[in-house]
């Protein structure tokens, strides 16, 4: 999401005549488009904003653009309290605050207006910044905001409610990336499955996906993150009949336990999931499926831990993302359940999962030796070029030949729990 935000700021600034600078010292402007997911993510921004008052007082022309889920869309009086020597605060998503600032235009502040009219510049036809010239993959918005609200997450307080843009917006958007080099586009959205269920012409994330498969120049197709709850056959079908659409899906469990993810307000249980990822793999062979885990929410026990861990050894996936919880101020979560299971443990069940997720995803690697895969290239990285194959497989290749935005046929000679490596001229 912030990867997808910062290029829309890069966009319009450029289109307002502003480059690139290499170094802060040497900026005109700085924009620092934070995350709060965790609170080790607030506390790096709020260090890396403190760090930028020196630079002010040297250079008191200097814009600094504080923007992303630090300030929400709501925004927040205390930040300017806190930080004076910041210029600008804006809202995730919204690069209309700064224009507004840089260009005295007060009809670019949407700020306080509707969803839909913040939202203008993310459907202005904006090039891609210099500095992503070339890019081979990239984020597009479907989906802003959350409705859902798990107990433990902040991102609907500070993203708002969900909001899905028009599908003749995302297609456009697509269309144009698509003609300036992109070969491979991600479509966005917290629940990205509920795609279209806010939209006046009901439409589905099925129909996006078939509205900008045929897009010129579209190599590959993927998106995230899905629900459980909205993972629909539909969708599942949609993914196995379109070439383009990569057989790669991102479906948190966050827990195996059904009392902890009762507390965490999923909507769905254990066994629920379990068949939705044998549903998946029915429909979508050879899918590469990654999951979310969080351990030591409030009053996990032992017991209940051990039933996470028995369904990650049990299904098997190609990712697993884990996570130790950690208290967010203003979640559902934080405010009424005690942060009961010492550091020191959910450090031990982070570690059990780990270890257990390396394991199976070494057995499932070890499977790809001696076959041939089609992997797009993205860059070049220490003498080795990168890529990742439809099932979001990391593959390195050692070639003199061009490979970046190619999609090519590679033998795998040697696998990990991690990447893959292989050679393109066999």
């Amino acid at each position: 999401m912030n990867v997808a935000d910062s290029r829309r700021v890069s966009s319009v600034l450029e289109k307002l005549g502003y480059a690139e600078s290499d170094r802060a010292e040497t900026a005109d402007v700085i924009v620092l488009n934070t995350c709060v997911v965790r609170q080790s993510a607030e506390d790096s921004a709020t260090g890396r904003i403190s760090s930028l008052m020196g630079l002010k007082r040297k250079k008191p022309g200097l814009v600094i653009n504080v923007m992303g889920c630090m300030v929400g869309v709501k925004g927040d009086d205390r930040l300017a309290e806190r930080f004076p020597h910041v210029d600008v605060f804006s809202s995730p998503s919204d690069p209309g605050p700064l224009a507004a600032f840089l260009t005295h235009d007060e009809s670019r502040d949407l700020e306080k207006k509707s969803t839909a009219q913040r939202f203008v510049y993310m459907d202005e036809d904006l090039p891609l910044p210099k500095d992503s010239e070339g890019m081979v993959s990239a984020y597009v918005h479907a989906v802003w905001g959350c409705s859902h609200a798990c107990t433990y997450c902040i991102v609907p307080y500070r993203r708002g409610p969900e909001w899905s843009r028009p599908v003749k917006d995302v297609a456009r958007e697509v269309k144009l990336m698509a003609s300036q080099g992109v070969k491979e586009i991600t479509l966005l959205g917290q629940i990205v499955d509920r795609y279209g269920l806010d939209l006046s012409h009901k439409t589905s994330l099925s129909g996006l996906l078939r509205e900008v498969h045929d897009t010129p120049g579209l190599e590959r197709l993927r998106f995230l993150t899905s629900h459980p709850n909205w993972m629909e056959d539909e969708l599942l079908k949609t993914v196995a009949e379109l070439p383009k659409v990569m057989p790669h899906i991102e479906v948190p469990i966050q827990a195996g336990d059904d009392e902890v993810l009762t507390a965490m307000k999923r909507g769905y249980t254990a066994n629920e999931y379990r068949e939705l990822v044998h549903r998946i793999r029915e429909y979508i062979p050879g899918v590469g499926i990654a999951t979310d885990i969080i351990v030591g929410f409030p009053g996990e026990t032992e017991e209940q831990f051990q039933r996470t861990y028995d369904i990650l050894a049990e299904l098997k996936m190609d990712v697993a993302h884990l996570a130790r919880y950690s208290e967010r101020s203003g979640t559902v979560a934080t405010r009424r359940m005690e942060d009961d299971v010492p550091d020191e443990e959910k450090w031990r069940r982070f570690r059990l999962l780990e270890k257990l997720q390396e394991g199976i995803a070494g057995e499932i690697n070890a499977q790809y030796e001696g076959k041939i895969i089609e992997v797009l290239f993205e860059e070049k990285v220490r003498g080795r070029w990168r890529g990742r194959t439809p099932n979001n497989k990391l593959v390195f290749v050692e070639t003199e030949q061009d490979l970046k935005g190619k999609v090519v046929p590679v033998m795998i000679t040697w696998t990990g729990p991690w990447s893959m490596q292989g050679k393109s001229d066999w």
